[in-house]
């Protein structure tokens, strides 16, 4: 059950990161190893915005969830889109 909610989380993120497709906000998304994440502390979401000064509209929409941050992608290892997201702000096990 614990499990079940914790992949609700994600799959809530993702529809999120969809949403903000739709409106324009930014051009690509994605979670690399998605089929193995089991909660939304895991996860590691990437992203392009369609324009630097959409930016700030974008960190206001995710700040809603919590442990919520960003930054650049700067290693371009799992991915090279620009932008990291993460929700695990201050997470421990």
């Amino acid at each position: 059950m614990i499990q079940e909610i914790r992949i609700l989380e994600i799959y809530d993120v993702k529809q999120h990161f969809e949403a903000l497709k739709q409106k324009g906000l930014i051009s690509e998304w994605e979670l690399p190893y998605e089929n193995i994440l089991t909660r939304l502390t895991a996860a590691i979401f990437f992203f392009d915005a369609a324009d630097d000064s959409k930016l700030e509209e974008i960190w206001k929409e995710l700040a809603s969830y919590p442990r919520f941050t960003f930054r650049l992608n700067e290693e371009q290892k799992l991915s090279k889109m620009k932008w990291r997201v993460e929700f695990n702000k201050d997470f421990t096990l």
